[in-house]
């Protein structure tokens, strides 16, 4: 009795044993397959190369040290990628944009790298059915909308400021689920160039006197349908600012303010809180 229960341990044993050498051995032939279907990019140590996506890039992950990666700066979209040593082993870059889609790249070192410029298009796509939590809303659905809101014929009256030859209009303002869309008109009217630093959304209490402390909220775009620069003379354009819904309390305004890079021409625009009660709702694409 003691023998055969024995040997049914052995028996019991082995069979574990080749299932877990049968599971590693599916294991790495299925990493060695996917790997294989996987387009190639080659980059090299002394050379930057830049993969440009559709969408803004909203994870990155590196499957090795030997590579450096990072978002490039004062963009979304763009991320540049070169060897941190010189010939490292193959490695894998993997990818998440805010239109729900999942790229991985395998990276190969190549000193000559011709194309220094790679369009992430649909040759390093995997999957198209990503879901972000619930804090992180979709890029892609926001800018649909935003164009939708850019493109309504309806627009309001009387929330417009004008300085130095300067102009700033809310021509309209649009809501859909928790987001909130500003449609602006930035006009320059004179002969010289409008350097933009910075455009703010912010909450602040109503006008003071200069003694008295006042309190402001910044509001952060998620979005912008034209990030500008600068609005050339003689002209005027039309953008969208999506930012997260929010109420305006009592005794309290929303500036939108436009401030000049290196000069001194500000404009301010004060929105109360009678403006949103009559939003133009947006409805589904």
């Amino acid at each position: 009795m003691k023998r055969m229960i024995k040997g049914n341990w052995f028996l019991l044993l082995a069979l574990c044993l080749n299932a877990v050498s049968a599971f590693a051995q599916f294991s790495t032939q299925q990493c060695s397959l996917n790997a294989e279907q996987l387009k190639n990019v080659q980059i090299a140590h002394s050379k930057t190369t830049s993969i440009v996506f559709p969408y803004a890039v909203k994870s990155i992950d590196k499957g090795s040290a030997d590579v450096l990666v990072q978002k490039a700066k004062g963009v979304e979209n763009i991320v540049l990628v070169k060897a941190a040593k010189q010939d490292f082993t193959p490695t894998n870059l993997t990818v998440v944009t805010g239109d729900n889609r999942l790229y991985v790249f395998m990276l190969q070192y190549d000193e000559t790298c011709a194309d220094l410029n790679v369009k992430a298009d649909r040759s390093f796509l995997v999957n198209e059915e990503v879901l972000f939590s619930k804090d992180n809303d979709n890029q892609k659905t926001i800018e649909e909308y935003a164009a939708l809101a850019l493109s309504k014929k309806k627009k309001i009256h009387g929330l417009s400021r004008s300085r130095f030859e300067m102009q700033l209009r809310v021509t309209g303002v649009f809501i859909h689920q928790d987001v909130l869309y500003f449609r602006l008109v930035l006009g320059n009217r004179s002969k010289i160039g409008y350097d933009i630093d910075q455009l703010r959304f912010f909450i602040r209490d109503q006008r003071k006197s200069k003694r008295t402390a006042s309190q402001e909220i910044e509001i952060l775009p998620l979005y912008c349908t034209s990030p500008l620069s600068a609005v050339p003379d003689a002209s005027e354009l039309t953008l969208v600012y999506a930012v997260p819904k929010f109420t305006i309390p009592e005794k309290k305004y929303l500036t939108v303010q436009l401030i000049e890079k290196n000069g001194g021409r500000q404009i301010e625009v004060d929105v109360k809180h009678k403006d949103l009660i009559d939003l133009d709702i947006l409805n589904s694409l």
